[in-house]
């Protein structure tokens, strides 16, 4: 798709330039010391010839077929340019160039036009306002970078160039060979997915890295992406992760759902690992290129020093890795091997003054056993300790098996000529063991999806007219919200049970829906205008006789007027009071790039405070969902805690997915809070209690 990009024949570069430092000419000279081995034509009517290469006016003038053009022209020039490569036939374009977008009003419409140029002629483009492309396989560097990599198997795109010039760096001093690096800057038309994809197709590509700053179509990277992970790892490290919601929120899902949640919950679920730092995105570039993941979660530690052990332990148990519990026979081997003052469970403690030898004992007894699937080596430089040698025999014994094995060399100075030997035989090596840890525990979260089956997405039948003519009359009314009695019908429409409710005008009528529905009762405002009933004083609990329903009545009036006095108010409801159960809290919101975003976490008022909550994109199966209640803390609660019942979570799994079908059929619905949603014991289902939509009227 994207192959004359890093496999190309030959390269013009129009704009090329004689005068040293500038991009023209940095470009240029990058094509020819690279050793790319097709011809260079580089296109400047104003010169005969540049790094000694015969130089053309125009793209026509070249007379002979161009793969790949380069463009380093003012921005007002590069539309001239494209026209120019549909008429020589080029169909891939790397444009350099600023002036685009990101430079205001007028450079956001060039870019506009660009766009549609490229796509009306067919041409795939790359920029404007990157850096280029470097494929070091085949001998390609189309970029104004100071930086060649070495060839490997990790391709790395960016869509910032100082980040991936700074990462390339890194690279390059940790030895970490690079396939292909596309910096592909203000995404006119190639974006991160149709990278994704390409590179998921790449034969000399082998780990997936990005940086990203925003993706431009969520739903077609999910697709792309949860089809590329499941052949090779794909890491993103994303930027932006803290930044407030733009748009004021009318409901807890709204206000929960920050910039950063639909990212987060998309990655999850089409198996990207995430990075969330420039240190863990080089530390999962190195594992991942370096060693196959581990088939299951159990690691073993060596180690020559008590404290490190202890840390690495603890970062094991905190993940979603465990210790390897050590078989009997290989505890026994241990103990016969190593002196009496070592520890022979894991983490295997060889002591101070291990050498070699010894480390190579413990090593061999922790691969060969088969409760171990990874091991983690950690070594910290002491007076008798073998540092080069220790290195020969973990890269000696990583290159015999298929289980993982990461060292942890707790130093630098003493240690160096250790890691180069590390390095030479792809063992990776961190200098802190947690760090080894994490990286462990994303090979082994990717293992994990690589293996897990694809799941069916269950079609309930709603009761489509409905909630048309709810939507409808909303419209009609211009309302942008529910209120509770039009909420419910439609929560109604697609199979939620409901407390049972009557809408009362007066006291009278409200002490009459009292004694028919059955004491104890609640009372709440019913209103379009007045979204959260608790902190306009509109909603009373646990009413018990005709005498609090009817002073109720009143003080809920009195505080819907006081609250907004422009409210337009149908009554109070009166509402069976639902006792027992977990009460939980289900919603969503409508993100701009992944579309419906779920909330799932325990219910009531404190939600916002305490935040506990998960979020999924839009359709969901049920596996999905149980993932989401699971990473709940508080979601304990719900399998039975302390001798509690557990709760009814197929009827909870079901209700969630109710939720997301309704997201996605009906894109009139921006934001949805069911809260709380009562959830009783297993086999009892559960209740929705209270419920608010938020609607855009032009959808």
């Amino acid at each position: 798709m994207l192959e004359h990009f890093f496999r190309p024949t030959s390269v013009a570069v129009v704009g090329a330039s004689r005068s040293p430092g500038k991009v023209g000419h940095d470009t240029l000279k990058n094509l020819i010391d690279a050793g790319f081995d097709g011809p260079i034509y580089p296109v400047n009517p104003k010169a005969d010839e540049v790094l000694g290469l015969a130089c053309y006016p125009d793209l026509s003038s070249v007379g002979k077929p161009v793969d790949l053009c380069i463009v380093v022209l003012p921005a007002k020039l590069v539309l001239g340019i494209i026209d120019q490569c549909a008429d020589v036939g080029c169909q891939s374009v790397i444009v350099i160039s600023a002036g685009f977008q990101e430079v205001g009003e007028e450079g956001a419409r060039l870019q506009s036009e660009l766009t549609e140029r490229c796509r009306k002629l067919g041409i795939r483009c790359i920029g404007p306002n990157c850096l280029g492309v470097i494929s070091p396989a085949t001998k390609l560097n189309a970029s104004f970078s100071a930086t060649m990599p070495p060839a490997g198997n990790v391709s790395f795109f960016s869509q910032s160039g100082a980040v991936g010039t700074a990462v390339l760096d890194v690279f390059a001093g940790e030895h970490v060979g690079i396939s292909r690096f596309i910096s592909y800057g203000n995404r006119a038309d190639v974006d991160e997915t149709d990278l994704i994809q390409a590179l998921g197709e790449d034969p000399d590509t082998d780990v997936i890295l990005g940086y990203v700053e925003s993706i431009s179509d969520g739903a077609r990277f999910m697709d792309v992406a949860s089809k590329v992970t499941k052949k090779k790892p794909v890491v993103i490290l994303k930027s932006g992760r803290t930044a407030a919601g733009a748009r004021a929120a009318s409901s807890h899902t709204g206000s929960l759902a920050g910039a950063d949640a639909a990212y987060e919950a998309a990655f999850k679920q089409c198996g990207v690992v995430r990075a969330r730092s420039v240190t863990t995105f080089f530390d999962f570039a190195l594992a991942f290129s370096r060693q196959g993941a581990p088939k299951g979660n159990s690691v073993a530690i060596v180690t020559n020093a008590g404290g490190p052990g202890i840390l690495s332990t603890d970062a094991v148990e905190t993940s979603s890795l465990k210790m390897a519990t050590l078989t009997e026979a290989t505890q026994a081997s241990l103990a016969s091997a190593l002196p009496s003052s070592a520890n022979v469970h894991n983490p295997v403690d060889v002591i101070g003054d291990a050498k070699a030898d010894r480390y190579k004992t413990a090593i061999e007894a922790a691969i060969a056993d088969e409760n171990v699937d990874a091991v983690l080596v950690i070594l910290t430089p002491q007076t008798s300790t073998e540092v080069d040698a220790t290195a020969e025999v973990i890269g000696e014994l990583a290159s015999g098996t298929r289980k993982p094995v990461l060292a942890s060399f707790m130093g630098q100075l003493s240690t160096q000529k250790g890691l180069d030997i590390l390095d030479g035989k792809s063992v990776p090596n961190y200098i802190h063991p947690e760090r080894a840890v994490t990286a462990l525990d994303a090979m082994y979260r990717f293992y994990k999806w690589t293996q897990s089956p694809p799941e069916a997405v269950p079609d309930f039948e709603f009761d489509q007219a409905a909630i048309k003519a709810v939507l409808a009359e909303s419209a009609s009314a211009g309302s942008r919200a529910l209120g509770e009695r039009h909420a419910r019908r439609l929560l109604e429409a697609c199979g939620f049970p409901l407390a049972r409710s009557v809408l009362a005008e007066d006291e009278d009528a409200a002490a009459r829906a009292a004694a028919e529905i059955g004491y104890p009762v609640v009372m709440k405002i019913s209103s379009d205008d007045i979204l959260h009933k608790s902190d306009a004083g509109g909603v009373k609990v646990g009413l018990r006789d005709e005498r609090q329903v009817r002073a109720s009545f009143a003080e809920i009036i009195s505080n819907a007027r006081s609250y907004r006095r422009d409210a337009a108010i149908d009554g109070v409801l009166v509402q069976q009071m639902a006792l027992g159960g977990t009460e939980v809290i289900v919603g969503m919101k409508r993100d701009a790039q992944f579309g419906p975003l779920i909330m799932f976490g325990l219910g009531g008022i404190y939600v916002e405070v305490l935040k506990d909550v998960s979020f999924r994109v839009a359709p969901l199966s049920a596996g999905v969902v149980r993932e989401m209640i699971d990473e709940v803390q508080s979601s304990r609660i719900l399998k039975g805690f302390r001798g509690q019942p557990p709760g009814d979570l197929n009827a909870l799994v079901d209700a969630i997915q109710r939720v997301s079908q309704l997201s996605v059929q009906w894109p009139q619905i921006t934001e949805c809070d069911i809260n709380p949603l009562k959830v009783f014991a297993s086999g009892q289902g559960l209740m929705a209690l209270d419920v608010r939509f938020a609607l855009d009227l032009q959808t």
